[in-house]
């Protein structure tokens, strides 16, 4: 078992992770990042990129993740495939234990764990996910355009994802397995006073259907949770809008979170209730949930750990 040290040690390789990093490197904090479960983070599911500044044409999520760790890489950041399984914030440096036993310290420590949407979990959402399933309407709903689309889900975010893909769809269909919604009642209003909306209440998507070769989603299989009835509809796209996970787990009882379990940090900074700790990216925003914003305060939490380390003396 080996032990690594560095003054600022990056947890999460997603664009937040991967934009510290890059800050980090360059201000001389040889930092350390540590992939985590999911390398690359959530665009790594994400097929076309459209919405990431500085390319003309779509990229593929894999890809544009790629060639940000090659750049941290580049600029000397040490990477290491592991996954944390117990942090120690409790004195610095901050210790963080790999699920091999390897050790890593930081003297700064920047969480971009990231969020982790939910899904169904039907064999046939995976069949489909980048082939006409989603779980998030600001980055794909533009290939929807005048298209039929369903939104699965009942809260805030399901609303939101539907009320913005009426701006793209000809159609916007809700789909929810109870007969009310738990979304705020100013969207409730505006959901069903909309002309391209309508709601199929007390069902339950029970597969996802479409074609192979091309994969592409044609409709979805519905459930009636009353009546048991069961019933194909059409639908060019669907978008699961369940929520989000942030990836917490390991922080709890010891850095601050709010009630939906995401890092709280101090506003318009990355600052975590434990000085040196920051937060950057899905971990600590449940607004935006955009790649280029988890970029941006990934560049904030570098830029905040070189100044706490200058002011501590390092």
């Amino acid at each position: 078992m080996a032990t690594y040290h560095t003054k600022a040690l990056i947890l999460g390789s997603g664009a937040a992770g991967c934009t510290a990093a890059i800050y980090a490197a360059r201000a001389s904090l040889e930092p350390i990042m540590v992939h985590g479960m999911q390398p690359g983070g959530q665009l790594t599911i994400t097929s076309d990129v459209e919405n990431f500044p500085g390319f003309e044409h779509a990229v593929q999520g894999p890809w544009l993740m790629e060639q940000m760790e090659k750049q941290a890489a580049h600029v000397g950041t040490k990477i290491f495939h592991d996954t944390i399984v117990k942090v120690d914030l409790s004195k610095r440096p901050f210790t963080c234990t790999g699920d091999g036993g390897d050790i890593y310290t930081g003297d700064t420590l920047i969480i971009a764990t990231g969020a982790s949407a939910r899904w169904l979990g039907i064999p046939s959402e995976k069949t489909f996910q980048g082939f006409g399933v989603s779980a998030c309407a600001t980055c794909d709903g533009f290939f929807f355009k005048n298209k039929e689309v369903v939104v699965i889900g009942g809260g805030n975010s399901a609303v939101e994802e539907a009320l913005y893909l009426t701006n793209l769809a000809s159609k916007v269909t809700l789909i929810h397995r109870r007969d009310s919604l738990r979304a705020e009642k100013i969207g409730q209003e505006r959901l069903f006073k909309h002309p391209k909306v309508s709601v199929i209440w007390d069902s339950a998507v029970e597969e996802f259907l479409g074609t192979e070769n091309p994969t592409n989603l044609t409709g979805v299989r519905l459930k009636n949770l009353k009546t048991d009835a069961v019933s194909e509809y059409k639908a060019d796209g669907a978008f699961v809008a369940i929520g989000h996970t942030p990836n917490t787990q390991l922080f709890t009882a010891q850095v601050t979170l709010d009630d939906d379990k995401y890092i709280v940090t101090r506003p318009g900074s990355t600052t975590t209730n434990i000085p040196g700790v920051f937060a950057a990216g899905d971990v600590q925003d449940k607004i935006f949930r955009q790649a280029v914003t988890a970029a941006g305060t990934g560049c904030m939490a570098a830029l905040e750990a070189e100044r706490f380390l200058l002011a501590a003396g390092h």
